[in-house]
């Protein structure tokens, strides 16, 4: 049983082939024969975290690679002046990061969003798994290569793009990312963000956040709720996240 934002609720262990990113995970290539003897020895570990539940902070060592099974996370730094930039979205099926794979320190902060389910695997059978299968490594490039993306898509968009363009932007993406992951089949996701969380994420004011996500429901491009966000115009929205 899951809340209604595909977050788990405590006592029930990730379920694989319920996963909707299973097939372009870590836990795929735990159980795929292909590189079954190089991971033969591989003991996974199964956590659980409520929703608010700060996981990590920058800097901390950790000696196992985790990916999200169910619910949503956010990866994080603190500025300076104590202001937080949400640098991604975690969604099921992400790497926390893929530098934990080589690296024992995270380099940001990572809180949970909603209700947590993870799996952490070992980084010393993962780095031997690596060397001895070298299709691995073409694999664990593409978690990388996916976390590039959006750190570059970030630039972009604090750099270059207005503040309606900002929430448009990350909007249709996280939207994207939920569709190639089969969670969103039409025009409606689970949306469990808060003002708070848009804002830290595309360097706005929560107030500015919500007079612009008002503006966007008053054009129809959206409808949001608690729980649940349908872009109703996505064209519109799209052109409000191409305009630099």
């Amino acid at each position: 049983m899951t809340l209604g934002n595909g977050s788990p609720t405590a006592g029930n262990p990730p379920t694989c082939g319920a996963c909707p990113a299973f097939q372009d995970n870590l836990c795929h290539i735990f159980t795929d024969a292909t590189f079954a003897d190089a991971l033969v020895d591989t003991k996974i570990d199964d956590h659980f975290a409520p929703a608010r539940r700060s996981l990590w902070r920058a800097g901390d060592p950790l000696e196992r690679v985790p990916v999200i099974c169910q619910g949503w996370a956010a990866t994080s730094a603190t500025l300076s002046d104590g202001r937080r930039q949400i640098l991604s979205f975690l969604l099921p099926g992400d790497l926390v990061s893929a530098a934990l794979i080589f690296d024992p320190v995270i380099h940001c902060s990572v809180d949970a969003v909603t209700d947590l389910r993870y799996r952490a695997f070992p980084r010393a059978e993962l780095k031997q798994a690596l060397a001895r299968k070298p299709k691995l490594l073409a694999i664990v490039s593409r978690f990388s290569a996916k976390e590039s993306a959006r750190a570059d898509r970030l630039a972009i968009d604090l750099g270059r793009r207005g503040a309606a363009a900002r929430i448009a932007s990350l909007i249709l993406t996280l939207a994207e990312r939920l569709r190639k992951r089969g969670m969103m089949p039409d025009k409606t996701m689970d949306f469990p963000l808060r003002q708070h969380h848009i804002a830290d994420a595309v360097g706005l004011t929560v107030v500015h956040v919500g007079n612009i996500i008002a503006e966007f429901r008053r054009a129809g491009l959206l409808e949001i709720n608690e729980r649940s966000l349908t872009i109703a115009d996505q064209p519109g929205l799209s052109r409000i996240a191409d305009e630099l």
